[in-house]
């Protein structure tokens, strides 16, 4: 499955996004999808997943972000809110199979998207 993360850009601290994660080519029906960031300098972390309709979070958004998925529109999806500059950084989807203990490992997803730039100003 090829994936396409869209939606990031420039906010202002407590203010809102809207990322998309669609399948250019094949679907996620088969599929966990992970959204993860990296920040310049840090490692990629775990950001949130939707799977068997339950949701993960890590402990840095939890509260704040929310991840949803449309199997319809085969696109998974992340709201952030009250955003802090902290925030700043690429957001990536990803597809796997991982097991449940293995969600939050980057190196648990096999297929990455390009990354969308999120940048969140003070």
């Amino acid at each position: 499955v090829q994936l396409q993360a869209s939606g990031g850009g420039l906010v202002q601290a407590g203010g809102s996004l809207r990322l998309s994660c669609a399948a250019s080519e094949g679907t996620f029906s088969s599929y966990t999808v992970g959204w993860f960031r990296q920040a310049p300098g840090k490692e990629r972390e775990f950001v949130g997943t939707v799977r068997s309709g339950r949701t993960y979070y890590g402990d840095s958004v939890k509260g704040r972000f929310t991840v949803s998925r449309d199997n319809a529109k085969n696109t998974v999806n992340l709201q952030l809110s009250s955003l802090k500059p902290e925030d700043t950084a690429v957001y990536y989807c990803a597809a796997g199979r991982p097991i449940l203990s293995e969600i939050r490992r980057p190196q648990a997803y096999q297929n990455w998207g390009q990354g969308t730039q999120v940048t969140v100003s003070s």
